[in-house]
């Protein structure tokens, strides 16, 4: 007798029926409906594909029993309906988010996992909830794979490789540590780990950061206050479910560095997964004498999901940066502008000359970050969520700055001032947002994401410095009251070794605190995935307070600050847009939270006689108009972008000679007061326009590439400060800003030789930063443009190893990072060439 057996897939859904209806209380032997019609389908298909060879076909099919005649669902029946209603709310969200990457366990989980150099999703999913191609905004995103083939292990290290960020140094009172200037305006303050504000200047380590976004443009819509030119988000690594995974990665330097990170992340069951990692780093820096770089760290991160609508995540990070710090080199300034300037080792002094003092000199640089998120899925269609932050930064250095260099003849004799540079910050920030997403169509045809939100953040920080640095008085001239020595000499520094004192913490702390409510609301409407409309609205009750221990100076204020934005992107193509946006954001008096001067975005409390020096907050306005295409299979992402950003009620400074010059500026000083009075104003403006192109992701298969090219013009359009040059330039108006590279290029590529090499490169290109007081280039002074090169091997020596041989700055190049905002600035200098071997293991 012929037989015709099911095809695999159909056989599979009849025994589900036949489980289920075993389930059900449904016995004996028989085949079910469902079953009964595969094998009549079966046997039909196969007749009319074989009519004249297949023999007749009997099918074997007992009797069915009648079904029970109760109503009633058994228990295993209700289980199997509530588990298909609560799959339902699950999957849409999981339609919403990220899909899980292919790839490693490990990968990064908004990029594309057949492309890891693109991103397809950024962190803030609420706030951008269509894909980067459809986001009216440039967004620039180094996914966890850049960073590694960067060979970044700092924040600043994998933003300056960056195009259209430059690095900014410690002016006006402000911490030495991660300023960067994005699109030529100050984002110090504007970085963010997770969407939580990290308030005051630290220095950032990458062991714990799953991808870094840059987001351009204004944006406290998004954010909050500030953001005038952009922010920064450090997405941290989460504990995930999908897989167990053991990675260790260990490094050797030319530059003396021994590194190791570990990253382990356990599947306790299928509802609870737990990460952990950790950091060591012993290291120097390449090309300059004294300096070291040491780093130790750990996070623990945890994912919960005890039902499918509910999903509870932590983490806890701490990290501790010790060392030698670098202020960099000084600057040769002739007294004729008729020659031009420029660092002291393009003129012959040794580039690894150090000024400070190895018994003195010192920095430890901390966070401890502890955070809970906490997502309950309502509906299919709506989810609320609460973020609660609480951490502590803590910056305590003290530093050399060579500053004022004397030139005599010959040059070589020059002497300069290393004057001592001290601060122990301590920052406390408790934060606590909560947001709800709600997902409906409406009669028109849009499909929208809505998303209203609700945060409140309280910031402290407490700022002091060190006295008894002059405390080595035992050989040579004498230092100064303030610590400086005076007759440091350029070309070779001789009191490197000086014995010093132990000093000590002034007790006259200058305490800030600044409490912000807010309440924003955000829409994304797609039509058809034709068009898309995006708006926002936020408004930030946002109040400071500041006051020095024992001073009787004190200051305070408050604004009730709005903010918008305003998007319109079409889609002439699925794989493209075109897009036009408008945003504002506000940076209030002390928003640059680090700052104890008022011209650099700070509060002083030790202003005298009433002069509170509190004005309103500076307005930045925004337009831009952008495409994006996604080209070779989707797996490349091309961005393009013309914008421009204005600043306006920019608050300037200018240095009066007595009260009376001050008065009518409106500085109130007590009668008699003379010398160095520093009078803040506001009113001055700035504009900058430029072009933002950007790539990322793959060519072909073994291609990938990931850079971009950013050309700005930058002025000031108004001023009320004279320039702080006039011989040079008799006004600040038309000058551009200081502190920015105005065009900046970076490539970073890879190619697939074998299965078993990868080869590799960077090239990031620079051009002249200017130097000059409140943004304005009116000091006459600069920093040269450069090209830098850098190149990697990869060899995988099988699927659990892999070794990685890094050269950066192949050809050696001497070039600087950031020069000081003053006639007589210093400047920091770059690492020199180093290679670095990085030892991989994965299971």
């Amino acid at each position: 007798m012929g037989q015709v057996v099911a095809p695999k897939s159909l056989r599979s859904v009849a025994a589900f029926d036949l489980a289920y209806e075993k389930s059900a209380g449904i016995s004996g032997k028989k085949v079910s409906a469902v079953a009964s019609l595969i094998a009549a389908a079966s046997v039909s298909s196969g007749a009319e594909a074989q009519q004249s060879n297949l023999p007749p076909v009997t099918v074997d099919a007992p009797v069915q029993r009648p079904r029970p005649t109760a109503s009633k669902p058994t228990p295993d029946q209700v289980r199997a309906r509530n588990a298909l209603r609560r799959a339902a709310p699950r999957q849409q969200a999981q339609q919403a988010a990220p899909a899980t990457p292919s790839g490693p366990a490990d990968a990064d989980p908004y990029a594309d996992p057949a492309a890891p150099y693109k991103v397809d999703h950024v962190q803030a999913g609420g706030k951008f909830p269509e894909k980067l191609v459809d986001t009216p905004k440039s967004i620039t995103v180094l996914s966890k794979e850049v960073l590694e083939d960067k060979n970044a292990t700092t924040l600043k290290q994998a933003i300056l490789s960056t195009a259209g960020v430059t690095l900014g140094s410690g002016e006006g009172g402000n911490a030495f540590g991660d300023r960067f200037f994005i699109r030529g305006f100050d984002a110090r303050n504007d970085i963010f780990i997770d969407g939580v504000r990290d308030s005051g200047v630290s220095v950032r380590e990458n062991f714990f950061t799953e991808q870094v976004e840059i987001l351009r443009g204004p944006g406290s819509t998004f954010s909050g206050r500030g953001v005038a030119g952009g922010a920064i988000n450090i997405v941290t690594k989460q504990a995930t479910t999908a897989k167990s995974f053991y990675n260790m990665d260990t490094t050797f330097g030319t530059d003396q560095t021994k590194r190791v990170t570990l990253d382990v992340n356990q599947v306790i069951d299928p509802t609870l997964a737990v990460r952990v990692g950790g950091l060591f780093q012993d290291a120097n820096v390449a090309g300059r004498d004294y300096v070291t770089d040491n780093r130790n760290g750990a996070f623990v991160a945890t994912t919960w999901t005890p039902t499918d609508t509910v999903k509870v995540t932590g983490n806890y990070i701490h990290t501790e940066l010790t060392g030698r710090p670098d202020f960099g080199v000084p600057y040769y300034r002739p007294s004729t502008t008729s020659t031009a300037g420029g660092p002291f080792p393009d003129f012959g002094a040794n580039r690894n000359n150090w000024y400070g003092f190895v018994n003195r000199d010192f920095f430890r640089t901390g966070q401890d970050i502890g955070t809970i998120n906490a997502e309950v899925q309502i509906t299919p269609d709506l989810m609320i969520s609460n973020k609660i932050r609480a951490s502590r930064s803590t910056q305590n250095y003290i530093g050399t700055l060579p500053e004022a260099p004397k030139l005599v003849d010959p040059l070589s004799a020059s002497t300069l001032s290393a004057n001592p540079q001290s601060r122990f910050q301590v920052t406390d920030v408790f934060a606590n947002q909560t947001e709800a997403t709600y997902k409906f169509n409406d009669d028109v045809g849009f499909r929208h994401t809505l998303l209203g939100g609700v945060e409140y953040d309280r910031e402290r920080s407490s700022i002091d410095s060190y006295t008894g640095l002059s405390s080595e008085l035992t050989t040579g001239t004498p230092f100064s009251g303030s610590g400086s020595k005076t007759d440091v000499s350029v070309f070779a520094p001789q009191y490197t070794n000086l014995p010093f004192g132990i000093p000590s913490l002034t007790g006259s702390p200058t305490k800030i605190g600044i409490d912000t409510v807010s309440g924003y609301v955000m829409d994304s409407a797609n039509y058809r995935d034709l068009v898309i409309l995006n708006g926002g609205f936020r408004y930030d009750d946002y109040s400071i307070n500041t006051r020095k221990l024992g001073s009787p100076g004190q200051q305070s204020a408050e604004f009730l600050i709005p903010n918008f934005n305003l998007g319109l992107t079409l889609k002439p193509a699925p794989n493209g847009s075109v897009y036009v946006a408008y945003a504002t954001s506000a940076n209030p008096v002390g928003a640059e939270f680090d700052g104890t001067s008022t011209a650099y975005g700070g509060l002083n409390p030790n202003l005298p006689g009433g002069n509170t020096q509190i004005f309103g907050p500076e307005k930045n306005k925004a337009i831009e108009l952008g495409t994006k295409w996604e080209l070779f299979d989707r797996h490349l992402l091309l961005t393009a972008a013309l914008f421009q950003t204005t600043k306006e009620n920019a608050r300037e400074s200018q240095n009066v000679g007595s009260a009376a010059a001050a008065a009518p500026l409106g500085c109130v000083y007590p009668t008699g007061t003379t010398g160095n009075i520093s009078c803040i104003t506001a009113g001055a403006a700035y504009r900058i326009r430029g072009i933002d192109l950007g790539v990322g992701g793959k060519i072909t298969d073994k291609w990938s590439v990931f850079g971009g090219l950013v050309l700005m013009q930058s002025e000031v359009t108004q001023s009320l400060a004279p320039s702080a040059n006039k011989a040079l330039y008799p006004t600040n108006v038309g000058r551009p800003l200081a502190n920015i590279a105005h065009e900046s290029f970076s490539l970073l590529t890879k190619y697939q030789l074998t299965d078993v090499w990868e080869l590799g490169g960077q090239a990031v290109y620079r051009s002249k930063i200017y130097g000059g007081t409140l943004l304005a280039a009116n000091q006459g002074t600069s920093i040269p443009s450069y090209w830098r090169f850098d190149m990697f091997a990869e060899a995988k020596i099988n699927k659990n190893w892999q070794v990685k041989l890094f050269v950066n700055n192949i050809f050696d190049k001497r070039y600087y990072d950031a020069l000081y905002q003053s006639a007589a600035p210093f400047v920091l200098e770059a690492p020199s060439r180093a290679a670095y071997v990085v030892l991989s293991a994965r299971y």
